[in-house]
């Protein structure tokens, strides 16, 4: 019978492995690349999600990486755009491009231009029109539509994204410039041929690693992919298993961390954090009655504050020209020694963010 692992335990595994128990001393392409990608629909979640996670990050760091083209910006995950490695991003995009072709047949909005199209006659010709240079998406509906009649031009673009890996350029995703989303393909954009064949078991083996332990509903919450549960079985004999508090079947690498003390120190997520997207069961990080004060009916995702392991509240930061204020709502009210903390952590992540504004505020507000 498998061992019982606790909430608390789960907690300080996750943790341990978003380097949310301590800054981590490596560089922000390991990072990216142990963390499985960040998320990354706006330009600046990875760069506060690394500066969350990691020791002396400078966002330079991975605007750097941007343009060297190490890292690349890119629908994957669950149909979400992800910072993801070089190396990372054919693999991943490849494992997961079943959400894309399935998005095709039932996005409500964009099915209607597709219907009847030959699929590989639109994906060769998202090829061709960017085989020049990067495009965006509303440089390619006027082209689209000509080589298309009778097919709506939105539906169009949106057939080509869904159908080839497309690499959101820069400016596109540097901090302090970004820029409307250009696209090319990867395969472009990286100047080599890249992989087409999925690998879902190195998938799930790369998400235990990021999130573990976690069950099959977890690793599928992540990815955005449906019947994993014979892939966690053709893995089962080579991982451990525990069962959680509700009874539910966890999996996890043998030698992955799972520390079980420790008080984790208050950290500042980045909106949309990986953290808070990547369980269907989110307990371990937040309790379920927070749920909906972070994720607001409009599909944004707050920046939670964590003290002790758990969403406490979350973050708005308001710049003007003189002064940047941090306001901290919390849902309860917390110990002095952790208001200090917050309050220290949040007047970092005010320099951080905006380094030339010296007067930085932070404000509490209870929320019950």
């Amino acid at each position: 019978m498998a061992a019982l692992i606790t909430d608390r335990e789960l907690n300080l595994a996750t943790l341990a492995r978003q380097f949310l128990l301590r800054r981590a001393e490596v560089s922000a392409l390991d990072a990216i690349e142990h963390l499985a990608g960040l998320q990354a629909q706006a330009p600046n979640p990875p760069y506060l999600a690394l500066w969350a996670r990691l020791k002396n990050f400078a966002a330079e760091d991975l605007s750097t990486l941007v343009e060297n083209r190490q890292v690349v910006r890119l629908v994957a995950m669950r149909g979400t755009v992800f910072a993801l490695s070089a190396a990372d991003a054919g693999p991943f995009r490849a494992t997961v491009q079943t959400i894309m072709e399935r998005d095709l047949h039932t996005n409500s909005t964009q099915r209607a231009a597709l219907t009847g199209l030959d699929l590989e006659a639109l994906a060769q010709a998202g090829r061709e029109l960017v085989a020049d240079g990067p495009l965006t998406q509303m440089q390619m509906r006027p082209i689209l539509a000509e080589r298309f009649p009778g097919h709506a031009a939105e539906g169009l673009a949106h057939g080509v994204r869904g159908l080839l890996p497309m690499v959101q350029v820069p400016p596109r995703g540097l901090w302090g410039r970004s820029g409307a989303p250009a696209l090319t393909t990867l395969e472009n954009w990286l100047g080599t041929e890249v992989s087409s064949s999925p690998d879902t078991d190195a998938l799930v083996l790369r998400y235990l690693a990021a999130f573990g332990p976690a069950s099959v509903k977890d690793a599928q919450a992540w990815s955005g992919l449906t019947r994993l549960t014979e892939v966690f079985e053709r893995l089962r004999p080579g991982l451990i298993t525990f069962v959680n508090e509700n009874g539910t079947e966890v999996f996890d690498l043998p030698d992955a961390p799972r520390p079980t003390s420790g008080t984790p120190p208050v950290r500042i997520l980045a909106p949309f954090d990986n953290i808070l997207l990547s369980h269907a069961d989110r307990s371990r990080i937040m309790d379920e009655q927070y749920r909906t004060r972070v994720f607001t009916v409009n599909g944004i995702i707050k920046p939670a504050i964590l003290v002790r392991g758990k969403v406490v509240g979350f973050a708005t930061v308001t710049p003007d020209k003189e002064t940047v204020e941090l306001g901290a709502t919390l849902f309860a009210q917390q110990a002095k020694t952790a208001l200090a903390a917050i309050e220290k952590e949040a007047r970092s992540l005010l320099k951080f963010m905006h380094p030339n504004i010296v007067n930085r505020e932070v404000r509490f507000a209870v929320a019950t």
